[in-house]
Protein backbone atom coordinates (compact mmCIF):
# COMPACT_ATOMS: atom_id res chain seq x y z
CA UNK A 1 0.00 0.00 0.00
CA UNK A 2 0.72 3.59 -1.24
CA UNK A 3 1.55 6.01 2.02
CA UNK A 4 -1.22 8.14 0.28
CA UNK A 5 -3.62 5.03 -0.08
CA UNK A 6 -6.48 3.34 1.57
CA UNK A 7 -6.67 -0.56 0.01
CA UNK A 8 -8.65 -3.30 0.75
CA UNK A 9 -8.93 -6.88 -1.26
CA UNK A 10 -12.01 -9.26 -1.80
CA UNK A 11 -12.81 -12.46 -3.97
CA UNK A 12 -15.11 -10.51 -5.70
CA UNK A 13 -14.89 -10.03 -9.23
CA UNK A 14 -15.06 -6.61 -10.48
CA UNK A 15 -18.48 -6.05 -11.30
CA UNK A 16 -19.41 -7.24 -7.94
CA UNK A 17 -17.21 -5.55 -5.97
CA UNK A 18 -18.05 -2.18 -7.89
CA UNK A 19 -21.72 -2.86 -6.78
CA UNK A 20 -21.00 -2.77 -3.36
CA UNK A 21 -18.20 -0.13 -3.71
CA UNK A 22 -20.84 1.93 -4.59
CA UNK A 23 -23.07 0.66 -1.83
CA UNK A 24 -20.97 1.13 0.55
CA UNK A 25 -19.73 4.87 -0.80
CA UNK A 26 -23.65 6.06 -0.63
CA UNK A 27 -24.17 4.90 2.87
CA UNK A 28 -20.91 6.95 3.96
CA UNK A 29 -22.68 9.87 2.00
CA UNK A 30 -20.79 9.77 -1.22
CA UNK A 31 -22.01 9.89 -4.70
CA UNK A 32 -20.35 9.05 -7.54
CA UNK A 33 -19.65 12.26 -9.49
CA UNK A 34 -17.05 11.20 -12.18
CA UNK A 35 -16.48 7.41 -13.77
CA UNK A 36 -13.68 6.55 -15.80
CA UNK A 37 -13.53 3.09 -17.37
CA UNK A 38 -9.50 2.57 -17.52
CA UNK A 39 -9.65 -0.10 -19.17
CA UNK A 40 -12.01 0.80 -22.35
CA UNK A 41 -9.65 3.37 -22.51
CA UNK A 42 -6.57 2.12 -23.13
CA UNK A 43 -7.89 -0.55 -25.05
CA UNK A 44 -9.07 1.98 -27.75
CA UNK A 45 -6.32 4.45 -27.66
CA UNK A 46 -3.11 2.13 -27.42
CA UNK A 47 -4.48 -1.14 -27.92
CA UNK A 48 -3.36 -2.72 -25.02
CA UNK A 49 -5.50 -4.87 -22.12
CA UNK A 50 -5.11 -4.09 -18.53
CA UNK A 51 -7.64 -6.05 -17.27
CA UNK A 52 -10.67 -4.51 -14.93
CA UNK A 53 -9.81 -0.99 -14.05
CA UNK A 54 -12.28 1.50 -13.48
CA UNK A 55 -11.78 5.13 -11.70
CA UNK A 56 -15.28 6.17 -9.02
CA UNK A 57 -14.67 9.74 -8.52
CA UNK A 58 -16.70 10.01 -5.31
CA UNK A 59 -17.85 13.03 -3.46
CA UNK A 60 -19.38 14.13 0.12
CA UNK A 61 -21.45 17.30 -0.75
CA UNK A 62 -21.40 17.90 3.04
CA UNK A 63 -18.12 17.55 3.00
CA UNK A 64 -17.05 19.16 -0.04
CA UNK A 65 -18.65 22.40 0.77
CA UNK A 66 -16.61 22.47 3.82
CA UNK A 67 -13.27 22.22 2.35
CA UNK A 68 -14.53 24.30 -0.51
CA UNK A 69 -15.71 27.36 1.78
CA UNK A 70 -12.06 26.74 3.77
CA UNK A 71 -10.12 26.86 0.98
CA UNK A 72 -11.91 27.93 -2.41
CA UNK A 73 -8.38 26.11 -4.32
CA UNK A 74 -9.99 22.56 -3.05
CA UNK A 75 -11.40 21.62 -5.50
CA UNK A 76 -8.32 20.77 -7.51
CA UNK A 77 -8.17 17.81 -4.87
CA UNK A 78 -11.74 16.72 -5.36
CA UNK A 79 -13.30 14.16 -6.06
CA UNK A 80 -12.06 11.32 -3.82
CA UNK A 81 -10.62 8.86 -6.50
CA UNK A 82 -11.48 4.61 -5.75
CA UNK A 83 -9.83 2.40 -8.41
CA UNK A 84 -12.00 -0.86 -8.41
CA UNK A 85 -9.28 -2.79 -10.17
CA UNK A 86 -9.02 -6.42 -11.13
CA UNK A 87 -6.95 -9.18 -9.94
CA UNK A 88 -5.06 -11.84 -11.67
CA UNK A 89 -6.31 -14.49 -9.45
CA UNK A 90 -10.49 -13.09 -9.93
CA UNK A 91 -10.80 -11.15 -6.85
CA UNK A 92 -10.59 -7.10 -6.85
CA UNK A 93 -8.50 -4.63 -5.22
CA UNK A 94 -10.31 -1.42 -4.47
CA UNK A 95 -7.99 1.26 -3.68
CA UNK A 96 -9.20 4.81 -2.63
CA UNK A 97 -6.83 7.89 -2.01
CA UNK A 98 -6.25 8.86 1.42
CA UNK A 99 -8.26 12.08 1.89
CA UNK A 100 -5.84 12.82 4.79
CA UNK A 101 -2.59 12.52 2.41
CA UNK A 102 -4.33 14.38 -0.59
CA UNK A 103 -5.70 17.60 2.11
CA UNK A 104 -2.61 17.57 3.89
CA UNK A 105 -0.80 19.50 1.11
CA UNK A 106 -3.51 21.97 1.75
CA UNK A 107 -2.37 22.66 5.05
CA UNK A 108 -3.37 21.78 8.68
CA UNK A 109 -6.76 23.67 8.57
CA UNK A 110 -8.42 20.89 6.77
CA UNK A 111 -6.99 18.21 9.16
CA UNK A 112 -10.43 17.96 10.77
CA UNK A 113 -12.22 17.55 7.28
CA UNK A 114 -10.10 15.27 5.85
CA UNK A 115 -9.94 12.77 8.74
CA UNK A 116 -13.68 12.72 8.86
CA UNK A 117 -13.46 11.96 5.08
CA UNK A 118 -11.10 9.36 5.84
CA UNK A 119 -12.93 7.69 8.51
CA UNK A 120 -15.90 7.13 6.38
CA UNK A 121 -14.09 6.26 3.18
CA UNK A 122 -11.98 3.55 5.68
CA UNK A 123 -15.95 2.13 6.55
CA UNK A 124 -16.93 2.12 3.50
CA UNK A 125 -14.39 0.17 2.37
CA UNK A 126 -14.30 -2.05 5.68
CA UNK A 127 -18.17 -2.82 4.22
CA UNK A 128 -17.25 -4.13 0.92
CA UNK A 129 -15.00 -6.33 2.90
CA UNK A 130 -17.49 -7.50 5.68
Amino acid sequence: MADYTLTVTTQLPPDQAEEKVRAALAEQGFGILTEIDVEATLRTKLDVEVGPYRILGACSPPLAHRGITADPDLGALLPCNVVVRGRPDGGTDIVAADPEAMLGVAGPELGELAHDARERIEAALQAVVA
